[in-house]
């Protein structure tokens, strides 16, 4: 059964609010998470930066994206967008290619190997997200959805 925050931090002393203890477990709940994904996505010799750029230029579809499009995008921002571009495109995931009218343009789009990845990535990884929160209900998740909503409206 779950444990509390507190019992798995090792804290002795309470949180100094529950506003606190909240944030401090958003956080916590974000980082096992992450790290479960960034495990999983290991074998496949890519992040989860990664394979987030990936979901986002295969929904933009053929039309493609430029970088600040890609990176308005993301889950988590990240510092170097062109660095993480130009890792995906030297795998062959990702193609940019330069406007003809305005050559400062460059879109971005997946390539047939990417959406291959992504093809044999989806289903595990729908079991994957299954299996975390396999403790709650679709009413539960349906809640912790809209509450996390809320929160991210005050930021």
């Amino acid at each position: 059964m779950p444990t509390s925050l507190r019992e798995e931090l090792r804290q002795a002393k309470p949180f100094g609010s529950i506003a606190q203890e909240a944030a401090i477990s958003v956080s916590r709940t974000s980082a096992l998470l992450d790290h479960a994904i960034a495990e999983f996505l290991k074998s496949r010799e890519i992040t989860v930066t990664q394979y987030n750029v990936l979901r986002i230029l295969r929904r933009a579809g053929t039309d493609g994206l430029c970088r600040a499009e890609v990176m308005e995008r993301m889950i988590a921002k990240v510092p170097d967008a062109t660095r993480l571009l130009d890792r995906l495109e030297e795998s062959g995931l990702i193609v940019r290619s330069r406007g003809t009218a305005d050559r400062r343009f460059v879109t971005t789009r997946i390539t047939d190997a990417g959406l291959v990845l992504l093809d044999e990535l989806d289903a595990p990884m729908l079991d994957l997200h299954h299996a975390h929160f396999a403790l709650l209900n679709e009413a539960d998740v349906r809640t912790l959805i809209d509450l996390l909503a809320r929160v991210r409206a005050c930021l």
